[in-house]
């Protein structure tokens, strides 16, 4: 064996011992998103606006460091606390299971404040009556509702509080209550305050509820202090943990909320995987039969490429623990779908190979030459779907971030295995004289088809679907949208006993919930989902165990996007795509020369994107991020066969010199490479349909949209880019 040779193995070798070490242990190695093992993804808002612009400087870091507080005092394993532009927070909670306990702690501002109720009763009623005079105000005790009239300002505010726990009133019948120790200052100025309200009642308010109002019998001059109100172990747990973290400086809203239960995240791995294993079969099976040896090659570089994959992700955890590099359910159908597109490299070089072998070529030299004409194809495929992942990892969040990150990892790796190790392990076998023939089947004979004659047939057919499903598109207007662009929640729920949509839809009726549209679902009844333009969420769970108590249920996902929020993403998403398309069209034009060749492949991905879009509104789907991404993979990955072709129109054209005209050199480019085209898009839509089938409702809408679209990208490139090429481009010089 050469020495060259020796190194390539040995580096491959070194790649694949490094790629397991940082795989194995996978628990340890791989992070899984929150779709997968549950918990919540929250967008806050800081409301800023009644702050001095002193204090707006300071708010949202104030509050970053007060819910980290908080949020380790929950116990939370790796959240994520980060600042979004000048006045949002991104909070992500891992495995937690509480969802109304979480958002009340991360919302409440914990502003606690000591007010003196006013004794005279005539300013009391005169209150009740509506008459309240300037420095009070009415309020009602949470214990009891009575109405107690404070003096304002507040007499002393909480910002003094050192400490506060959980305690129980030994005096009574163990209630329990928040214990208080206030700092030096705090306890001199408490002292103070007792001292001169001796016999009148203090009113503890925490964020503008009254909590409790006791008489102050004695001075309180140790520095120690208890709030009750017939709290609950759980409420005042949560309520001393705010008040030892601090008062947020502004009230937040939730501008985003994604909660995943862990029932949902459990039954979507269990999906993924299943998916996973069937798109993979399908693809080894495939390539083992069709192209023999060739193919168990390919097969072993596929596997290799998951290898590579995990491996890199294990790699940026251990690395870049700071990265925040997950594995989410969108990313379990990028490592799916670059199986599929894995196939497209080899698929190329194989067929290039067995070219150079019916041209008569000996194995050895037929086998490099394949590899050397297939290369600047492969090249410019992968990085034009690099593109569209970039863009999806630029302008995309959560999930979507995962799937970007997964499809790119998986885009270089399956680089590196089908150039280089495929490559290796050709030599090897040919160096030790183990392969001497290279038998492959062959279903597809070399085509003569005139493909470009019937262009202004195929011109019509296309615009008129187009303009029907855009119109319906249209037509459906803001209905069209799922709630990641429009706003609105999405509240998902699993029943112990299956249950009926009108039932519901009559329960919703009687307790006055706003519209709301309930989906259920056939193979599994149990499961419902409940679309709101508005946050229902609580009126919806009191409905159900009001109407249905013996029926028990379990939260699967509640997202809710704020309408400010689904336009800004609407807007990330047309940029995504926008700018998508033209790093394309820059990089086409550039590589092939011709910029009539780009906007051509261009138009025939924009006219794929256009089919999808429609024709998926048409079925009844919403568009949403997961659409967005499918419309932007689509964009990445059907310029592939489009630059398949142009780079043989480049060859042929070089071969031809003028001996023929452009739409013959065409014509035979397409017929050349029209096998690998129907063999990459086929077994690509073999992955695609396991997604379909086996990966889950919230990954159906996206794998329909693939289906469409990678039917579209081979009818485009074909019938509508190189028609555009000739109508486009005189008789170019070879280059």
């Amino acid at each position: 064996m050469s020495k060259s040779l020796r190194n390539r193995v040995l580096l491959i070798l070194a790649v694949i011992a490094g790629a397991l070490y940082c795989t194995f242990p996978l628990d340890k190695r791989i992070n899984l998103g929150l779709d997968l093992k549950g918990g919540m993804h929250l967008i806050l808002k800081v409301e800023t606006e009644k702050l001095d612009e002193n204090a707006k400087l300071d708010a949202v870091p104030r509050a970053i460091e007060i819910l980290r507080n908080r949020i380790d005092g929950l116990g939370v394993s790796e959240p994520v606390i980060q600042r979004q532009g000048e006045d949002q927070i991104i909070v992500q909670l891992p495995g937690v299971t509480d969802r109304d306990a979480s958002l009340r702690m991360i919302g409440r501002v914990a502003q606690l404040e000591f007010m003196i109720v006013e004794k005279d009763t005539a300013l009391l009623q005169k209150a009740l009556q509506g008459e309240v005079l300037e420095g009070y105000i009415l309020k009602y005790t949470k214990d009891d509702q009575e109405p107690v009239l404070l003096q304002s300002p507040a007499a002393m505010k909480g910002d003094a509080i050192s400490n506060a726990k959980v305690d129980f009133d030994t005096a009574g019948f163990g209630q329990a209550l928040i214990a208080l120790e206030f700092n030096s200052q705090g306890a001199d100025q408490f002292g103070d305050l007792t001292r001169k309200h001796v016999g009148d009642r203090l009113a503890i308010v925490l964020d503008g509820e009254v909590l409790s109002a006791p008489n102050i019998r004695e001075p309180i001059l140790s520095g120690r202090g208890e709030i009750t109100g017939n709290f609950t172990y759980e409420e005042a747990s949560m309520l001393s943990l705010a008040l030892r973290s601090g008062s947020l400086p502004a009230p937040m809203r939730v501008e985003e909320e994604r909660t995943i239960g862990p029932l949902l995240g459990k039954d979507s791995i269990e999906s993924g995987i299943r998916a996973s294993i069937i798109g993979f079969l399908a693809v080894i099976i495939f390539m083992a039969i069709y192209y023999l040896w060739a193919g168990l090659i390919a097969d072993v570089a596929l596997l290799l490429n998951l290898v590579l994959i995990t491996g890199a992700m294990g790699f940026l955890k251990v690395t870049m623990p700071d990265s925040q590099v997950t594995l989410t359910l969108p990313g379990i159908a990028g490592v799916i779908l670059t199986l599929g597109m894995a196939v497209d490299a080899n698929v190329l070089i194989n067929e290039r190979i067995r070219e150079e072998l019916n041209n008569g070529r000996p194995l050895r030299a037929a086998v490099n030459s394949g590899f050397t004409r297939a290369f600047s194809a492969i090249l410019d495929s992968n990085v034009t779907t690099l593109i569209a992942a970039f863009m999806l990892f630029q302008f995309g969040s959560g999930p979507i971030k995962g799937f970007a990150v997964t499809l790119s990892i998986g885009l270089l790796a399956s680089l590196f295995t089908a150039v280089f190790v495929t490559r290796t392990i050709f030599m090897v076998l040919l160096e030790l004289n183990l392969l001497k023939s290279l038998p492959m089947l062959r279903f597809f004979t070399q085509t003569k088809i005139d493909f470009i004659s019937k262009r202004y047939i195929f011109f019509t057919i296309s615009l008129l679907i187009i303009v029907i499903a855009m119109a319906g598109f249209f037509q459906k207007g803001q209905k069209a949208f799922g709630i990641d662009f429009v706003g609105g929640q999405i509240q998902e729920y699993r029943f112990e006993k299956p249950v009926a949509a009108d039932q519901l839809r009559e329960y919703f009726k009687q307790k006055n919930i706003p519209e709301a549209v309930i989906l259920t679902y056939a193979d599994h009844p149990e499961d419902i989902t409940v679309r709101t333009a508005e946050d229902t969420y609580d009126h919806v769970v009191a409905t159900f165990k009001e109407k249905m108590p013996d029926n028990h249920f379990e939260v699967l996902r509640i997202e809710k996007v704020g309408p400010i929020v689904g336009k800004a993403l609407r807007t990330k998403a047309i940029l995504a795509m926008t700018f998508a398309l033209l790093a394309i069209l820059v990089y086409v034009g550039f590589r092939f020369k011709h910029f009539d060749f780009a906007a051509a492949g261009v138009i025939a991905l924009l006219h794929d994107v256009l089919m999808t879009l429609g024709v998926a509104v048409a079925l009844g789907r919403q568009v949403d991020l997961l659409v967005v991404t499918a419309l932007l993979t689509i964009a990445g990955y059907s310029i592939n066969d489009t630059i398949v072709i142009y780079d043989r129109v480049r060859e042929n054209m070089a071969a031809s010199g003028k001996r023929m005209s452009l739409k013959e050199i065409l014509n035979l480019s397409i017929n050349q490479t029209l096998s690998r085209t129907i063999l990459t898009s086929s077994v690509t839509f073999l992955v695609v349909l396991a997604l379909f089938f086996m990966g889950g409702e919230v990954l159906n809408t996206f794998a329909l949209c693939l289906m469409i679209g990678f039917l579209s990208g081979v009818y485009s490139t074909v019938f509508i880019a190189f028609p555009l090429v000739l109508l486009w481009t005189k008789q170019p010089q070879a280059r």
